[in-house]
Order: C-alpha cells, then structure tokens, then sequence
C-alpha cells in the first residue's frame, strides 16, 4: 500500500470516528461538518482508485 492510499484511509477512519461522536453527543453542526468532509474523502479515494470499505461495526 503506497503512502498516499494508507494516508486517505486513515483520515476517512478518523473522520468516521469523529462523525461517530458527533452523532453520540448530538452535535448537530460536527455532525453535518464530519458527514462533508468523509463525502470529499471518499470522492478522493475513488478518483485515485482507491477502495474504501465500509467501516465494520
């Protein structure tokens, strides 16, 4: 896995985590904030071929 794939999947992980306590603490704006940034990840990922698998619960 070269550097720039390992990077971009642990900034999605974060984001989903981040995005995780958002929703449990109900924070409405980090929620919506978090929810945009892991959209422009993901986007990122696949234009670059990047294959992102849903996080596992």
């Amino acid at each position: 896995m070269d550097e720039f794939t390992a990077d971009v999947l642990r900034r999605i992980r974060e984001t989903e985590q981040t995005l995780k306590q958002a929703f449990d603490t109900g924070d409405d704006f980090l929620v919506e904030v978090q929810q945009e940034e892991l959209q422009d990840l993901v986007r990122m990922a696949s234009d670059h071929g990047v294959q992102v698998l849903p996080e596992r619960a």
